[in-house]
């Protein structure tokens, strides 16, 4: 594996973050079924794409050099 990518664009990740809050859930009593389970991870894999768009166009009106 040559590729490198940010930490928020792993599937894995986010597979392993939706996975350890359910079973925190879980601790405390609350059940989260797999449907359920794949539909966080769907949803928070968009929104980190979102987020990561908004920060790199305002990265760009806030940089100091310009392109070329």
């Amino acid at each position: 594996m040559t590729d490198t990518k940010n930490w928020w664009a792993s599937k894995t990740v986010w597979g392993g973050l939706v996975a350890l809050c359910g079973g925190l859930a879980s601790l405390f009593g609350l059940e989260i079924d797999g449907s359920l389970n794949d539909n966080l991870v769907s949803a928070l894999i968009e929104a980190a794409g979102a987020i990561g768009a908004v920060v790199a166009i305002f990265g760009r009106f806030d940089a100091r050099a310009t392109l070329r």
